[in-house]
Protein backbone atom coordinates (compact mmCIF):
# COMPACT_ATOMS: atom_id res chain seq x y z
CA UNK A 1 0.00 0.00 0.00
CA UNK A 2 1.59 3.30 -0.98
CA UNK A 3 2.06 5.72 1.88
CA UNK A 4 -0.20 8.74 2.00
CA UNK A 5 -3.23 6.95 0.53
CA UNK A 6 -6.22 7.19 2.85
CA UNK A 7 -8.28 4.07 3.39
CA UNK A 8 -11.99 4.64 3.67
CA UNK A 9 -13.75 2.38 6.15
CA UNK A 10 -10.89 -0.10 6.35
CA UNK A 11 -12.86 -2.52 8.56
CA UNK A 12 -15.60 -2.84 5.96
CA UNK A 13 -13.02 -3.19 3.19
CA UNK A 14 -11.33 -6.02 5.10
CA UNK A 15 -14.65 -7.72 5.97
CA UNK A 16 -15.76 -7.62 2.32
CA UNK A 17 -12.41 -9.07 1.26
CA UNK A 18 -12.71 -11.83 3.86
CA UNK A 19 -16.17 -12.73 2.58
CA UNK A 20 -14.94 -12.93 -1.01
CA UNK A 21 -12.03 -15.20 -0.03
CA UNK A 22 -14.29 -17.34 2.15
CA UNK A 23 -16.91 -17.78 -0.59
CA UNK A 24 -14.40 -18.36 -3.37
CA UNK A 25 -11.76 -20.49 -1.63
CA UNK A 26 -13.29 -21.78 1.63
CA UNK A 27 -12.33 -21.45 5.29
CA UNK A 28 -8.91 -23.11 4.95
CA UNK A 29 -7.80 -20.37 2.56
CA UNK A 30 -8.88 -17.55 4.85
CA UNK A 31 -5.63 -16.12 6.21
CA UNK A 32 -4.61 -12.59 7.13
CA UNK A 33 -2.40 -12.50 4.03
CA UNK A 34 -5.27 -13.65 1.78
CA UNK A 35 -7.59 -11.01 3.26
CA UNK A 36 -5.15 -8.12 2.92
CA UNK A 37 -4.14 -9.20 -0.58
CA UNK A 38 -7.80 -9.41 -1.60
CA UNK A 39 -8.46 -6.01 -0.03
CA UNK A 40 -5.40 -4.51 -1.75
CA UNK A 41 -3.82 -3.29 1.48
CA UNK A 42 -0.62 -3.97 3.37
CA UNK A 43 -0.73 -6.87 5.85
CA UNK A 44 -0.03 -4.50 8.71
CA UNK A 45 -3.33 -2.71 8.11
CA UNK A 46 -5.30 -5.64 9.50
CA UNK A 47 -3.09 -5.85 12.58
CA UNK A 48 -3.40 -2.11 13.25
CA UNK A 49 -7.16 -2.50 13.59
CA UNK A 50 -7.43 -5.92 15.29
CA UNK A 51 -5.43 -7.58 18.06
CA UNK A 52 -4.92 -10.73 15.97
CA UNK A 53 -6.51 -12.63 13.11
CA UNK A 54 -9.04 -14.46 15.29
CA UNK A 55 -10.17 -11.11 16.74
CA UNK A 56 -10.67 -9.95 13.15
CA UNK A 57 -12.65 -13.09 12.30
CA UNK A 58 -14.85 -12.71 15.40
CA UNK A 59 -15.70 -9.14 14.39
CA UNK A 60 -16.28 -10.29 10.81
CA UNK A 61 -18.81 -12.91 12.00
CA UNK A 62 -20.54 -10.37 14.28
CA UNK A 63 -20.76 -7.93 11.38
CA UNK A 64 -22.27 -10.51 9.04
CA UNK A 65 -24.79 -11.65 11.66
CA UNK A 66 -25.76 -8.00 12.12
CA UNK A 67 -26.51 -7.84 8.42
CA UNK A 68 -29.33 -10.30 8.97
CA UNK A 69 -31.45 -7.58 10.60
CA UNK A 70 -33.10 -6.45 7.33
CA UNK A 71 -33.93 -10.09 6.50
CA UNK A 72 -35.46 -10.54 9.94
CA UNK A 73 -37.57 -7.40 9.54
CA UNK A 74 -38.67 -8.31 6.00
CA UNK A 75 -39.75 -11.82 7.02
CA UNK A 76 -41.62 -10.53 10.06
CA UNK A 77 -43.41 -7.92 7.91
CA UNK A 78 -44.47 -10.63 5.44
CA UNK A 79 -46.60 -12.32 8.12
CA UNK A 80 -50.19 -12.42 6.91
CA UNK A 81 -49.24 -11.93 3.26
CA UNK A 82 -48.53 -14.44 0.50
CA UNK A 83 -48.25 -18.01 1.74
CA UNK A 84 -46.38 -19.20 4.79
CA UNK A 85 -44.46 -21.74 2.70
CA UNK A 86 -43.61 -19.13 0.07
CA UNK A 87 -42.42 -16.59 2.64
CA UNK A 88 -40.24 -19.19 4.38
CA UNK A 89 -38.87 -20.51 1.09
CA UNK A 90 -37.80 -16.99 0.09
CA UNK A 91 -36.28 -16.33 3.52
CA UNK A 92 -34.30 -19.59 3.56
CA UNK A 93 -33.00 -19.10 0.02
CA UNK A 94 -31.98 -15.54 0.92
CA UNK A 95 -30.29 -16.65 4.11
CA UNK A 96 -28.43 -19.66 2.75
CA UNK A 97 -27.67 -18.00 -0.57
CA UNK A 98 -25.57 -15.48 1.36
CA UNK A 99 -22.30 -16.14 3.15
CA UNK A 100 -24.12 -17.96 5.96
CA UNK A 101 -23.11 -21.51 5.01
CA UNK A 102 -19.48 -20.46 4.54
CA UNK A 103 -19.47 -18.66 7.90
CA UNK A 104 -20.80 -21.78 9.63
CA UNK A 105 -17.95 -23.77 8.02
CA UNK A 106 -15.46 -21.12 9.15
CA UNK A 107 -16.69 -21.27 12.75
CA UNK A 108 -16.51 -25.07 12.68
CA UNK A 109 -13.01 -24.93 11.18
CA UNK A 110 -11.42 -22.57 13.74
CA UNK A 111 -11.40 -23.55 17.43
CA UNK A 112 -10.11 -20.17 18.66
CA UNK A 113 -12.82 -18.33 16.74
CA UNK A 114 -15.52 -20.51 18.33
CA UNK A 115 -14.05 -19.80 21.76
CA UNK A 116 -14.12 -16.04 21.15
CA UNK A 117 -17.66 -16.12 19.84
CA UNK A 118 -18.88 -17.93 22.97
CA UNK A 119 -18.78 -14.54 24.73
CA UNK A 120 -21.54 -13.31 22.42
CA UNK A 121 -23.26 -16.65 21.68
CA UNK A 122 -22.93 -18.96 24.69
CA UNK A 123 -24.91 -21.65 22.86
CA UNK A 124 -25.44 -22.60 19.26
CA UNK A 125 -23.65 -21.52 16.12
CA UNK A 126 -23.80 -17.84 15.16
CA UNK A 127 -25.79 -17.26 11.98
CA UNK A 128 -27.75 -20.49 12.52
CA UNK A 129 -28.84 -19.40 16.01
CA UNK A 130 -29.95 -16.02 14.66
CA UNK A 131 -31.72 -17.72 11.77
CA UNK A 132 -33.68 -19.96 14.15
CA UNK A 133 -34.75 -16.88 16.11
CA UNK A 134 -35.82 -15.19 12.85
CA UNK A 135 -37.93 -18.16 11.73
CA UNK A 136 -39.39 -18.69 15.19
CA UNK A 137 -40.47 -15.04 15.37
CA UNK A 138 -42.09 -15.26 11.95
CA UNK A 139 -43.92 -18.51 12.75
CA UNK A 140 -45.10 -17.00 16.04
CA UNK A 141 -46.52 -14.01 14.17
CA UNK A 142 -48.28 -16.31 11.70
CA UNK A 143 -49.66 -18.34 14.62
CA UNK A 144 -51.10 -15.15 16.13
CA UNK A 145 -52.74 -14.40 12.79
CA UNK A 146 -54.25 -17.90 12.67
CA UNK A 147 -52.30 -19.05 9.62
CA UNK A 148 -50.36 -21.53 11.76
CA UNK A 149 -52.17 -23.86 14.15
CA UNK A 150 -52.49 -22.48 17.68
CA UNK A 151 -50.88 -25.63 19.09
CA UNK A 152 -47.94 -25.61 16.61
CA UNK A 153 -44.62 -25.76 18.41
CA UNK A 154 -42.79 -22.99 16.58
CA UNK A 155 -39.84 -23.53 18.95
CA UNK A 156 -39.37 -26.95 17.32
CA UNK A 157 -40.40 -26.08 13.77
CA UNK A 158 -37.87 -23.22 13.46
CA UNK A 159 -34.71 -25.24 14.21
CA UNK A 160 -36.03 -28.10 12.08
CA UNK A 161 -36.44 -25.74 9.11
CA UNK A 162 -32.99 -24.18 9.62
CA UNK A 163 -31.22 -27.51 10.13
CA UNK A 164 -32.84 -29.10 7.11
CA UNK A 165 -32.21 -26.04 4.94
CA UNK A 166 -28.58 -26.03 6.06
CA UNK A 167 -28.25 -29.62 4.88
CA UNK A 168 -29.75 -28.68 1.49
CA UNK A 169 -27.28 -25.80 1.06
CA UNK A 170 -24.25 -27.34 2.83
CA UNK A 171 -22.23 -28.20 -0.28
CA UNK A 172 -20.96 -24.73 -1.15
CA UNK A 173 -19.05 -26.10 -4.16
CA UNK A 174 -22.08 -27.70 -5.79
CA UNK A 175 -25.14 -26.09 -7.33
CA UNK A 176 -27.63 -24.47 -4.97
CA UNK A 177 -30.83 -26.43 -4.46
CA UNK A 178 -33.73 -25.59 -6.74
CA UNK A 179 -36.45 -23.36 -5.31
CA UNK A 180 -38.94 -26.23 -5.65
CA UNK A 181 -36.72 -28.45 -3.48
CA UNK A 182 -36.59 -25.81 -0.76
CA UNK A 183 -40.34 -25.24 -0.95
CA UNK A 184 -41.01 -29.00 -0.77
CA UNK A 185 -38.85 -29.22 2.35
CA UNK A 186 -40.70 -26.28 3.94
CA UNK A 187 -44.13 -27.72 3.18
CA UNK A 188 -43.08 -31.13 4.50
CA UNK A 189 -41.76 -29.71 7.78
CA UNK A 190 -44.88 -27.55 8.20
CA UNK A 191 -47.33 -30.33 7.25
CA UNK A 192 -50.20 -30.21 9.72
CA UNK A 193 -49.17 -26.81 11.15
CA UNK A 194 -50.30 -24.51 8.34
CA UNK A 195 -53.99 -23.55 8.28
Amino acid sequence: MPTGVALRDVREQLFDAAERVLLRDGPSALTSRAVTTEAGVAKGVLHRHFADFDAFLAEFVRDRVGRMDPQVAALRESAGTGTVAGNLTDALIGLFGSAAVAIVALITFRDELRARLRHTWPAGVPVLTEAVTMIEGYLGAERELGRIASDAEVEMLAPTLIGTAHLLFADRTGPAPERDSVRKMVTTVLAGAVR
